[in-house]
């Protein structure tokens, strides 16, 4: 029978293996190992950083080889508009999101992360990280900026955030003598 630990997770029979219990090494494991895989984690995260090779051609998503310009729209107005490119100025709204979030999130669910263990928040990061980008590929599709936005940029930061600090709480507790390098 399973029980509730003073954490609130799951332990004993039944416990999923995204659970607290099996993140426990075995004796002998190499802890060296645990940084490429951080490392990995973080690469996957700094692919936000590369958005930016997006904004240009999304900026004429409607025209292709010339934008499509609204001079007179306001954002407002821009974040519906299915006959007008958007801006670059407004598309890199979403790169502010991504970070923004990122900061929240990581402050927000910071203990629960300790509470369940960096695979649980890993797994959960990775669903927000990857679900947000195809709600932003679907706001593309459509032509919707603010499904962009939400699906990308506030979805995804959520993402980056528990995907940046999952590697990082780890690798501080699997290298106390060596927390600059972890961090």
């Amino acid at each position: 029978m399973a029980t509730v630990d003073s954490a609130g997770t799951m332990a004993g029979a039944g416990a999923g293996i995204f659970d607290r219990e099996h993140t426990v090494a075995k004796a002998g494991f190499n802890r060296w190992l645990v940084p490429p895989a951080a490392l990995c984690i973080h690469l996957c995260i700094g692919m936000a950083y590369g958005f930016s090779v997006f904004w240009l051609p999304l900026s004429r998503a409607i025209g292709i080889t010339q934008s499509k310009a609204c001079p007179d729209i306001s954002l407002f107005q821009e974040l519906f508009t299915t006959t007008c490119d958007w801006k670059v100025a407004s598309l890199g709204w979403m790169y502010t999101l991504f970070f923004v979030l990122l900061g929240v999130s990581a402050a927000i669910w910071g203990g629960w992360l300790e509470r369940v263990g960096p695979r649980k928040a890993g797994a959960v990061a990775a669903c927000c990280w990857g679900g947000g980008l195809l709600i932003g590929a679907f706001g593309v599709y459509v032509h919707q900026l603010w499904i962009m936005w939400l699906g990308a940029g506030v979805i995804g930061g959520v993402g980056l955030g528990l995907g940046y600090i999952s590697p990082v709480s780890t690798l501080v507790k699997w290298f106390p003598d060596r927390r600059g390098m972890a961090t």
